[in-house]
């Protein structure tokens, strides 16, 4: 029976540094991830992809900034959906090539996919996500005023705009994801972590400015799915603890409650990195997760083959 793994990448595998950010950049670095996947597809897993887009909607969001008096701005959740697209297009025709030359019969599908948020998230009451450029404090005070942003000063180094980072509670399009990896599709989906929508007083949808974490998302997705296995792959090859000190020490294995105690202890996993992985790992086991293998792209195979990665199980 084929077994269903969930593939999140992350930023490293679109901009390998700052030195190679053009679209033809993340086309090939999106590519190097692509050759990995295609080889658990080879050894026979189905796949869904998820991906990060920060650095991505950053550099839409200053486009659109630069042309402001010529054109109209682009809203932060239009901005997820033209990441989608975008960085769907470079993956699933680097994967399709790869299943060429392996002589392998797959197609490849992005899905422009939305995951609904609740309105009443405390996220919303406290906005931590930044977003988009630093501005001066006129700026950003006509902004707060005119428009209703949320802005903070960043250490000095001018105003920008935050945003709230709520819990992904729904993904809109799983029937169609369901359908496609039925059909023998390779599915590219919740980039970004999804587009968040809401409903409003009709219990419509309609997208709302804030950011999802991707591997939160991600998580959700591989629970819904009923995933065999959520790799999040990222910058290092394992999981650490006391990462980045003398006593650090990488980890081949960790149960759920070991994970949950490194988490709480507060020095191993730090906020805006290795945390919040460890955190969705953690909420994807407790919501009845099988596995879940944390390493950088280009050890995906040996980590699925128990040859190096960080595993958490329950």
């Amino acid at each position: 029976m084929t077994k269903l793994a969930v593939i999140a990448i992350g930023g490293n595998s679109l901009i390998p540094d700052k030195d190679r950010v053009t679209v033809q950049d993340q086309y090939r670095a999106a590519g190097e991830t692509a050759d990995h996947i295609a080889t658990l597809v080879a050894d026979g897993w189905d796949v869904a992809i998820t991906h990060g887009n920060g650095p991505q909607v950053g550099y839409i969001l200053r486009r659109s900034e630069l042309a402001a008096k010529e054109l109209h701005e682009v809203p932060l959740d239009v901005c997820g959906a033209d990441t989608q697209g975008a960085i769907g297009y470079a993956l699933q025709q680097n994967l399709a090539n790869d299943f060429l030359h392996l002589g392998i019969d797959k197609t490849v599908a992005t899905v422009v996919t939305q995951v609904e948020v609740s309105a009443d998230d405390p996220a919303f009451q406290h906005p931590s996500k930044p977003i988009g450029s630093f501005m001066g404090a006129e700026e950003a005070a006509r902004r707060r005023d005119q428009e209703g942003w949320d802005v903070v000063e960043d250490a000095g180094r001018g105003w920008r705009r935050v945003v709230a980072s709520p819990r992904p509670i729904r993904i809109v399009e799983e029937a169609a994801v369901r359908a496609l990896l039925a059909a023998g599709m390779v599915v590219i989906t919740v980039g970004g972590g999804g587009i968040p929508v809401v409903r409003n007083a009709k219990g419509e949808l309609e997208g709302i400015a804030a950011v999802i974490d991707k591997d939160h998302a991600s998580g959700l997705l591989a629970n819904v799915l009923g995933a065999d296995m959520f790799i999040i792959s990222t910058a290092v090859e394992k999981v650490a603890l006391d990462f980045g000190t003398p006593q650090q020490e990488w980890v081949d294995r960790l149960t759920l409650a070991e994970a949950k105690a490194a988490l709480a202890e507060g020095t191993h996993f730090a906020a805006g990195s290795m945390g919040p992985k460890i955190q969705a790992a953690i909420d994807y086991l407790e919501r009845g997760g099988k596995e879940v293998i944390i390493t950088d792209p280009a050890n995906i195979g040996r980590a699925v083959a128990g040859e190096t990665g960080t595993r958490i199980v329950a």
